[in-house]
């Protein structure tokens, strides 16, 4: 494996004006989370890697991301729940209970 975790965001669009990630912030909180991985040094091979995805299929529970290799599940509202999953699950190796999808 060439990333100790990759992390993947939904950012799909419906066209159809059905519910979507897209519509709850995904995008700017993608751009956090690849941000603040580089500033703390946590990028690259053999580090974390941040990537968008379409669609996870998980629209109702968005918006949503998942972590690979765990295969864990979180959604998130705003800069700090993102925070909280790269301290808590990225650096300690923690699942963040209160964000984690079942």
């Amino acid at each position: 494996m060439s990333f100790k975790h990759h992390v993947f965001f939904c950012l799909n669009e419906r066209g159809n004006g059905e519910d979507c990630c897209y519509q709850h912030n995904a995008f700017a909180l993608f751009e956090y989370a690849k941000s603040r991985v580089k500033e703390l040094g946590l990028a690259g091979p053999g580090k974390i890697r941040i990537n968008k995805a379409g669609c996870l299929d998980r629209c109702a529970d968005g918006p949503v991301l998942v972590i690979y290799p765990e295969g864990v599940w979180y959604t998130y509202v705003d800069e700090e729940d993102i925070e909280e999953i790269i301290q808590s699950h990225l650096i300690k190796g923690c699942t963040v209970s209160r964000l984690q999808l079942a």
